[in-house]
């Protein structure tokens, strides 16, 4: 969501974006004999898995180019299948989970072969060379986790000793997902444990509501405190000027960041958001980029706090906190100076030029004609479905005394404008229809062999398994053989790996040797039952 992956600012660039497909041979192989690129192949995926639903009328019996690529160097006959679901990002992008990531660590321990398929409408699996409305109706969660249980059912793999004997429910099929395909990967096992064997959701956002400003309070809890005070006293600051009408104060305020020209003031608060994150755009690395591996990891948001938090800032930089304090009683905005330098020298730069500050170019969000275009892209797939199902629109807090790190102007009218202007009568007016991904349990969800793995510090999980309201406010203590919470982790931090398990962080390690046990005693439920099986044909 972003929900689950990065969606960068309309305007400015996609964080993360898709790079064009190419096509990557299996091998050569590294030193320690892994590959390094793959074959991307092609499925005849269909469209409509439904239709005999008045959801999807007009029906089609179409198909579309789904792309997969696939990772046999550890398979030997009858091991599993391990199936990553790609999320809203290429295939290619998710290449690191074969090669040293999730997968591989799986299938080294299991004899198995793994799978990465792209999402329909993303990377090159879009089903029309256009995103109208009309052509996005099939872009629903009940349709991509259908994607899966077909694929998994009648693909056929090439140069595999077995490969035209792969498909399920003959062999044992295990998913993973992280984030937005978490979820897809629960639900799947949901809508279709006859079929998957088993799976793994990390940082799975199973609930979803309309507004979501829980997002940023695992930033607010265990971001450095003196820079999350500093944000949120002047966050306050802005907001009483807000309250008041004060238009001087405000203009004075936007030019200190080097915004003067942008003329909305909701658009204001998320460009000087922007280092911090969203609402649902962002150009720049926040706490959700951090990562414990430090080839995935960006440092961007302490970047950002050290500038607002440093005491040896430059005399022209501390002497901006006094700027607008004639408007606050003589209050100084302690961390502005250091706020906006930030702003001004890694957020303002991304736009060519001053005259363009108040355009869609670079950070405006208010022309209309913008989001209706329907050229293919992951944004349009990304909010087509955040405003259909998902929702979790990233707001400030509800209660005004509660802190924030982002203005209070930011509610979900802001977001809500970008639907009705994209899709016009495509969406629901008042917001997003969350029964449609609510139907698979929600907080409650379960299917044999699914497993959750989250991390304590991720943005998003207060809509996962171990999120406070999931679990009565107990701050994400659940009980249970089959859920895990990684203290201190971010974002399915477990989906990352550097090939040597016994070198990583404790807390990694742990729980990718839980996951292993996870899966083998899957694996060994598997043959344990299917051996009864034959037993009773051979009877």
């Amino acid at each position: 969501m972003k929900l689950l992956a990065t969606i960068a600012a309309a305007s400015v660039a996609v964080v993360g974006a898709a790079p064009a497909l190419e096509s990557r041979q299996v091998g050569p192989t590294g030193d320690d004999g892994r590959p390094t690129n793959y074959t991307v192949y092609s499925f005849d995926q269909l469209i409509d898995h439904f239709p005999n639903s008045s959801r999807y009328v007009p029906h089609t019996n179409a198909t579309f180019s789904q792309k997969y690529v696939f990772d046999n160097t550890y398979y030997k006959p009858c091991g599993p299948i391990f199936l990553y679901i790609g999320g809203e990002t290429s295939v290619q992008s998710r290449f690191s989970n074969l090669e040293n990531g999730i997968i591989q660590t799986l299938m080294n321990a299991t004899n198995g072969l793994g799978i990465i398929l792209e999402n329909r409408y993303y990377g090159e699996s879009y089903p029309y060379n256009t995103s109208t409305t009309e052509q996005l109706r099939f872009l629903t969660t009940e349709q991509t986790i259908a994607d899966n249980a077909y694929f998994a059912q009648h693909v056929k793999l090439e140069n595999v000793t077995d490969g035209d004997n792969l498909t399920a429910p003959s062999r044992p099929w295990i998913l993973y997902g992280g984030s937005l395909a978490g979820a897809q990967t629960a639900f799947s096992l949901v809508e279709y444990q006859d079929l998957l064997w088993g799976g793994i959701a990390s940082s799975a956002p199973v609930h979803v509501v309309k507004a979501f400003p829980e997002w940023y309070y695992p930033i607010q809890k265990f971001g450095p405190s003196d820079c999350i005070t500093r944000i949120n006293n002047i966050i306050d600051k802005m907001d009483s000027l807000v309250q008041q009408n004060n238009t001087r104060a405000i203009q004075q305020l936007k030019e200190i960041f080097g915004l003067g020209t942008l003329s909305d003031i909701r658009d204001f608060a998320q460009t000087i958001a922007f280092p911090i994150g969203g609402p649902l755009n962002y150009p720049t690395y926040t706490w959700q980029e951090l990562n414990w591996y430090p080839a995935y990891d960006n440092r961007g948001f302490f970047e950002f706090c050290n500038n607002v938090t440093n005491q040896n800032a430059p005399e022209n930089v501390t002497a901006v906190d006094t700027m607008l304090s004639n408007y606050t009683n003589g209050q100084a905005w302690t961390g502005l100076g250091g706020y906006a330098e930030y702003v001004k020298n890694v957020v303002v730069p991304i736009c060519p030029s001053e005259d363009l500050i108040d355009t869609t170019q670079c950070f405006s969000t208010q022309n209309k004609t913008y989001w209706a275009e329907t050229t293919n892209s992951v944004l349009r797939s990304y909010m087509y479905t955040t405003c259909t199902e998902q929702g979790a629109y990233q707001t400030a807090p509800f209660d005004p005394n509660q802190p924030s790190l982002i203005s209070r102007v930011l509610q979900v009218d802001y977001t809500q404008q970008w639907c009705t202007w994209g899709f016009r009568d495509g969406v629901p007016p008042n917001g997003p229809n969350t029964t449609f991904y609510e139907q698979y349990g929600g907080y409650n969800i379960s299917a044999p062999r699914l497993a959750f793995i989250d991390g304590a510090a991720d943005v998003w999980n207060e809509l996962c398994y171990h999120g406070r309201n999931a679990t009565a406010g107990h701050d994400g203590l659940r009980y249970g053989d089959n859920q895990l919470l990684i203290t201190g982790a971010g974002h399915h931090w477990d989906s990352y790996g550097i090939l040597n398990i016994s070198a990583e962080p404790d807390f990694i390690r742990a729980a990718h040797e839980w996951e292993i046990r996870k899966v083998s005693g899957w694996l060994q439920e598997w043959d344990q039952s299917h051996s009864s099986e034959k037993v009773k044909d051979e009877l």
